[in-house]
């Protein structure tokens, strides 16, 4: 097998390569302020993953899916979630009432981060499968509806007007926080579903 798919050069190399993607996104992004607010967490994510490594190391479907979804939520900081071309085209061609970019990156929070998480309660905490999925599926709900508090209490320390709208992400909807969450859910859901598929087959 190629040496950058070898167990332990994997995560590696993922590493690089979202470090260079961060960084050539970090050159000119569309709200700087937006995009240091979006940032911290992938900071913060990326230096846990680093100094945990050698303590705990995560399988590499749980590495490719978290490289995948910090990939999608870099974009969402590069242009904003709420001005992601691609889906102002979809809004357009389809006649969408907004811009569904958060919609997809909550769905893929909740569906990607399941595994890792049950991962980590399976091997440190000796839980069982059943156990693990719960707690897992619970953490994830609960993170996302952290997260979403978060964002509320940032937009006291940014600018008003069109930088504090593009980092909340509304887009005029009274009940975007509800739908996101709702989101994140239904993603550990699916998540869960596919975790009980894999262990049957």
């Amino acid at each position: 097998m190629l040496k950058f798919l070898e167990k332990d050069t994997y995560p590696k190399v993922l590493f690089i390569l979202f470090t260079l993607f961060w960084i050539l996104i970090a050159i000119a992004p569309r709200y700087r302020v937006v995009w240091i607010a979006e940032s911290v967490p992938t900071v913060l994510l990326g230096i846990f993953l680093v100094f945990t490594y050698k303590n705990f190391r995560f399988s590499n479907w749980s590495y490719s899916l978290i490289f995948f979804f910090l990939i999608l939520h870099t974009i969402g900081s590069y242009y904003s979630y709420s001005e992601m071309p691609l889906f102002d085209l979809l809004k357009e061609l389809f006649d969408l009432s907004r811009n569904h970019y958060d919609r997809l990156v909550h769905f893929f929070y909740g569906f990607v981060f399941f595994f890792p998480i049950q991962e980590f309660l399976m091997q440190r905490f000796k839980m069982k499968g059943m156990w693990s999925a719960i707690f897992a599926f619970f953490t994830v709900a609960s993170i996302g509806a952290i997260y979403e508090l978060i964002e509320y209490f940032v937009l006291f320390f940014v600018e008003s007007g069109i930088v504090g709208s593009n980092y909340l992400g509304m887009q005029g909807d009274i009940f975007d926080a509800q739908k996101d969450m709702a989101l994140d859910i239904f993603g550990a859901v699916l998540a869960w579903l596919f975790a009980l598929f894999e262990l049957k087959h």
